[in-house]
């Protein structure tokens, strides 16, 4: 999880402020956890629960996605919480999840070439040959700093081997 880099730091953009609940992407059906950010980005989004709802009322009109994936520097970027109606209006959680889809494709395009830190593990590698974006499902996101969310995704395989025909679905780390 983001942490931030000073004890004043943490005390003004996280202990000082309400930070609220995750929010969550949940399917209609009970037994899947999270949307495919394959999906989201396609914009498939009938199987997604409450995905007319609309998310980040009452906010700014952004907010910062940050990634921590094993291996790499952290990671962040902005994303929209209004829609371009008019007026303007909170996004929906549909819209979300193809925003944070979004940035989490840019993340991979980004560190696919770069290496990885020292004495990292090699299994969490992203790119074409490693983790990609059909490999992972967007759980939830949540609120680590004033104007910062994680998203929480998993890996739909096991961590180090290619998928295979009818495999079943395995939880990754948080990230």
């Amino acid at each position: 999880m983001y942490k931030p880099h000073t004890d004043a730091d943490r005390r003004r953009y996280v202990e000082d402020v309400g930070l609220e609940a995750p929010i969550k992407f949940n399917c209609l059906h009970p037994d899947e956890l999270g949307i495919s950010l394959a999906d989201a980005i396609a914009g498939r989004f009938r199987r997604l629960d409450h995905k007319d709802d609309t998310v980040f009322e009452g906010r700014g009109p952004s907010v910062s996605i940050r990634i921590e994936w094993p291996g790499y520097r952290g990671w962040s970027r902005q994303i929209p919480t209004k829609d371009f109606r008019t007026p303007p209006g909170p996004i929906t959680r549909a819209k979300l999840a193809k925003n944070v889809a979004k940035c989490i494709k840019r993340f991979i395009e980004d560190n696919q070439k770069r290496p990885l830190e020292e004495d990292a593990d090699h299994s969490w590698r992203v790119g074409p040959a490693h983790i990609r974006l059909e490999d992972l499902l967007l759980v939830g996101l949540h609120h680590v700093s004033m104007g910062s969310w994680q998203p929480f995704i998993r890996l739909n395989r096991p961590v180090n081997l290619r998928p295979t025909h009818g495999s079943r679905s395995m939880p990754a780390s948080q990230t």
